[in-house]
């Protein structure tokens, strides 16, 4: 006789709540997506640095026109608060401490991709998706690309163009600035 497995799906406030509870540790890496509890791979090195890239590369090249927000979460819904890599989210007073950032606030979303390719690629930017996050950039360390995706429609993005090595590309929300693809790869 064969019984039914029940899986519970979490909110973002039985997360917070799990938090507190000390459940997880400061140390521990995970995030809450489609309501399941993830543990995201350690940082490696060259991942970290592609992270650090990005971040002098935003902080220097946009000043003061986005918050530049590095492996912190974004509340995408009421099941989903995933921790990208980095994410532009637009300038508030309180520089969001007061409530995390909501899909309205974020301009740009990068995940940074070495050992995480399935699941950037296939959950999370379904979630990016679904949430009407405007623009997704996949750093492909493994591949050496990027794959920046634009038009969210349901759960997917309708468009997707992949940068190499001597090409630049822009954020959408801050289009006159240019970055080269080989100054984010290193």
């Amino acid at each position: 006789m064969g019984g039914q497995v029940a899986k519970h799906l979490f909110t973002t406030d039985e997360f917070h709540r799990m938090g507190s509870a000390g459940l997880f540790s400061e140390d521990d890496r995970v995030e809450l997506l489609e309501g399941e509890i993830i543990e995201m791979s350690p940082i490696g090195s060259r991942h970290a640095g592609c992270v650090a890239a990005l971040n002098g590369l935003f902080r220097d090249r946009l000043k003061r026109a986005a918050i530049v927000w590095v492996q912190n979460p974004v509340v995408l819904g009421r099941r989903s608060e995933p921790q990208p890599d980095l994410a532009l989210l637009r300038p508030r007073k309180d520089g969001y401490r007061t409530q995390l950032p909501e899909p309205p606030d974020v301009l740009l979303i990068v995940e940074v991709m070495d050992t995480s390719h399935e699941h950037d690629r296939g959950p999370k930017l379904r979630a990016y998706a679904a949430a009407g996050i405007p623009e997704v950039w996949l750093v492909d360390l493994v591949d050496e690309g990027i794959e920046v995706c634009r038009e969210p429609a349901m759960h997917r993005y309708r468009q997707i163009a992949r940068y190499r090595r001597g090409q630049r590309l822009s954020p959408t929300a801050f289009a006159p600035r240019v970055f080269r693809v080989t100054e984010i790869l290193g």
